[in-house]
């Protein structure tokens, strides 16, 4: 069985107010070649994988900032959920052997 390369989770952050900056596009690379997805074990890494990268797109802030951090907790959350449908996806292509790359935008 051949299995998915990789996956792309992208999120537009806005670091600024939208008139004054355009959106910036932030991507993480989601590596899959070295699981089994057909196993629980290889599904659970995966998403690990998914909740790291989406860490990684989301930013971090520091502690002090309350409004930040829960900007962070929604953006992470979200692009969790937006990656739900697309893991499925990548799941499927993984028993037909098609690679996808998938891409989130907010």
């Amino acid at each position: 069985m051949r299995k998915i390369s990789l996956v792309a989770l992208a999120f537009i952050a806005a670091a600024a107010p939208a008139a004054a900056f355009e959106p910036v596009t932030v991507t993480s690379i989601v590596r899959t070649a070295d699981l089994d997805l057909s196993s629980a074990d290889g599904q659970r890494v995966l998403d690990h994988r998914i909740a790291q990268a989406a860490r990684e797109v989301c930013g971090g802030v520091s502690d002090v900032d309350l409004e930040g951090k829960n900007a962070a907790r929604h953006c992470i959350a979200d692009t969790i959920a937006a990656a739900a449908s697309q893991r499925q996806q990548v799941l499927a292509a993984a028993n037909s052997g098609t690679p996808i790359r998938i891409a989130s935008a907010r």
